[in-house]
């Protein structure tokens, strides 16, 4: 319980019963009968406002749009944007307020037949608008896609790391040897870990917070873009300073290397990742990147993009020492969601793996 701040004139002793005290305390904090009415009015009228509105006034503007252009809303909004996600989140706000939720939750199988009877509901003619139905049927599939991503990403991350599983054990084995392939690891416990970046002699700790999604992102990026994973891994423990010479550095062993190790950073920008999936600000990008349903592959592209876009960001930020860690996420994390606001944002990857058609031209 809180500590509580007795008014200047006490309504009753010290040697009052605690009983007593506790009324006192919450008539002093609880609302009035009269404030809680005043706010449950003032919610039931704001509500239904916003019914009117949707009722009512908002049909009304859209039956005059009709009227003048000669086009539904999903008309409209297809033939006013180009594909992506300025189309496609507009889509999406439509069916929910069309009363069609239902619609962005079916099967991908089903979506060419549910393109057909919202048009049939919305009595437009498929041979007159051939093209409206190719345009409904994408963005439908991209909204479906979208969940169904979500649902892979969640399953993943939920999945615990189990050293008795031979292919957890084999994709942690990968990870070494494409990390450190001129280097044999000693044994499965070993302090080695430490030198790819993880915090103890067995990584399978450090993969509590985003299970198997966090070494499903490492080894893709790893075999996906080896040079640049290199590269990171090199320069996570190269000294900071100049003036701090490598022979020097390792000999006193001073805390000067670049200020993060490799594999948590990984895992802290799955969960960074994850974060941008789940809450839906990863959208924008990728209803511009995938032309029908995102994939996993889109989401792992998307974690290298991040690794290369903080690791840029942690020189620029020069950090005294890694306690400044999560000062430089939060900051990196706001940057990449103020991007995700404009609807023709796509993170531009700036690896090998946009070879695979990341960026849908």
């Amino acid at each position: 319980m809180g500590h509580y701040a007795f008014p200047r004139t006490f309504p009753f002793s010290f040697s009052a019963s605690p009983a007593k005290i506790a009324r006192f305390d919450l008539l002093q904090v609880s609302p009035s009968r009269q404030d809680v009415k005043h706010t449950l009015l003032t919610l039931f009228v704001t509500q239904f406002f916003v019914f009117l509105y949707c009722k009512c006034l908002w049909r009304g503007l859209k039956f005059v749009a009709r009227k003048f252009t000669g086009r539904c809303e999903l008309q409209r909004i297809c033939y006013n944007n180009k594909h992506g996600a300025r189309r496609t989140l507009k889509i999406g706000m439509t069916f929910i307020l069309f009363l069609l939720q239902s619609a962005l939750s079916v099967h991908p199988d089903k979506v060419e037949k549910t393109i057909d009877d919202i048009m049939a509901l919305k009595k437009i003619n498929p041979d007159t608008n051939p093209q409206l139905g190719i345009s409904l049927q994408a963005s439908l599939l991209q909204i479906v896609g979208y969940r169904s991503l979500v649902a892979e990403v969640e399953k993943l991350r939920r999945e615990p790391y189990d050293c008795e599983n031979p292919e957890h054990e084999e994709m942690l084995m990968k990870l070494w040897k494409e990390l450190r392939p001129d280097t044999p690891l000693t044994g499965r416990i070993s302090k080695q870990w430490c030198e790819i970046g993880f915090q103890g002699s067995d990584p399978k700790t450090d993969f509590r917070g985003m299970g198997l999604l966090g070494l499903h992102n490492l080894l893709y990026f790893a075999e996906h873009d080896k040079a640049t994973a290199l590269q990171m891994l090199h320069d996570s423990l190269q000294p900071k300073h100049k003036y701090v010479n490598k022979p020097e550095w390792e000999q006193k062993n001073l805390d000067k290397a670049i200020g993060y190790s490799f594999a948590i950073v990984g895992i802290n920008i799955t969960d960074l990742a994850y974060s941008l999936l789940v809450s839906g600000a990863l959208k924008t990008h990728l209803y511009n990147v995938a032309p029908e349903m995102p994939s996993l592959l889109h989401f792992q592209q998307t974690f290298c993009y991040l690794m290369q876009e903080f690791h840029r960001f942690w020189i620029e930020e020069d950090p005294s020492d890694i306690m400044e860690f999560n000062r430089v996420r939060s900051k990196f994390h706001r940057r990449i969601l103020r991007q995700l606001k404009n609807p023709d944002m796509a993170l531009c990857p700036h690896f090998s793996a946009s070879d695979l058609h990341l960026v849908n031209l």
